[in-house]
């Protein structure tokens, strides 16, 4: 794989979140109105072949210019995921990816890894990577880190609101002409 520092921008944006709590609400919602607007947004496909999707994926955090991270209930159970955002902070480190969070439906202090779904899913990697796995902690760490950004909560709020706050972030951030909300 290419080095992430050499690689082209091809995405405007990449979305990265658990898809079978988010894939045909919230997430096609805030795809379809970026794509409306001319921001190109990687959204992967269900239909990737499994042994490409992790190649593709990392290659796509590497050539976009700003990622959301959806963070959800079930997020951290995905060991996929996990790597997603891994990747994202990593490229945020080295590329100065613009990193925007948005926290579904959780408490950003549950990201962490200390509280509730974030904790069992971490733990259940643990057991099943075992308890010093570098790769757990790393999850951890990055975590950690992802959960102090600055981005937005939902928990009952009008997600249309919500979308449109994000996409005229994005755009402003893209130098794109503001939307009139």
């Amino acid at each position: 794989m290419a080095s992430s520092s050499k690689s082209k921008k091809i995405y405007d944006v990449f979305l990265s979140f658990r898809g079978a709590e988010l894939r045909n609400n919230f997430v096609s919602h805030l795809y379809q109105a970026l794509h409306r607007i001319g921001i190109y947004t990687f959204l992967d496909s269900e239909e990737l072949k499994k042994g490409d999707k992790i190649l593709m994926l990392m290659k796509a955090i590497e050539e976009s210019r700003i990622a959301i991270i959806v963070f959800s209930k079930d997020y951290a159970s995905s060991k996929w995921c996990l790597k997603e955002v891994a990747k994202i902070m990593e490229c945020k480190e080295q590329n100065n990816l613009t990193v925007l969070p948005v926290f579904y439906k959780v408490e950003p202090r549950e990201v962490r890894g200390g509280k509730e779904s974030y904790e069992r899913a971490l733990t259940e990697h643990e057991s099943k990577f075992g308890k010093d796995s570098e790769e757990v902690k790393i999850w951890k760490k990055v975590l950690s880190e992802a959960r102090s950004l600055s981005g937005w909560h939902l928990n009952d709020e009008d997600e249309s609101k919500l979308i449109l706050q994000i996409v005229k972030e994005i755009s402003t951030h893209l130098n794109l002409t503001p939307l009139q909300l």
